[in-house]
């Protein structure tokens, strides 16, 4: 069953990789950046701590220059909030895959395929890999913190 659930990961982080590189802005490596250089797949990161249990795309007209990417919002409002300190919103390490990172390995993270923690928010590459991370949440984010401070500054994204 182990055998199983290693394969399914290993797909699950090859085949996203595979297919697409990740967005680069000055030398950084920018998972959750799209070609247009917008964050986080243009969903309102403030919208994930509202409660409602769904993330909320973000509208061009609501858009917040945060490092170098634009990042989009619902709102003014929440654009506003979002201003005020970034780092409460942004997701955790650069919006690479949690489980990906606890395993010292940079995976997009899908900004559909979350969970907040500790008042946090945190992606995943795809809802298996979610499923495995879900199973130790405070060991994953343990190893996922020590693996995130070894990636050279100039290539994380979010700090």
């Amino acid at each position: 069953m182990k055998l199983k659930y290693l394969m399914i990961a290993a797909a699950a982080l090859a085949a996203p990789l595979a297919m697409t590189a990740p967005a680069q802005a000055d030398g950084g490596i920018f998972v959750g950046v799209n070609q247009g250089n917008i964050a986080v797949g243009g969903y309102d990161t403030v919208s994930y701590f509202q409660g409602s249990g769904v993330p909320v795309k973000g509208d061009a007209r609501y858009t917040v220059k945060y490092m170098d990417a634009e990042w989009r919002f619902s709102s003014q409002a929440n654009a506003d909030k979002f201003k005020e300190n970034p780092a409460a919103y942004a997701p955790q390490y650069g919006g690479h895959c949690a489980w990906a990172m606890s395993r010292s390995s940079l995976a997009p993270g899908d900004p559909t395929v979350y969970k907040l923690v500790d008042g946090k928010l945190y992606l995943n590459v795809n809802k298996q890999v979610q499923s495995m991370w879900l199973k130790d949440i405070p060991g994953f984010i343990a190893k996922a913190n020590s693996a995130w401070t070894k990636i050279p500054d100039g290539k994380r994204f979010g700090d």
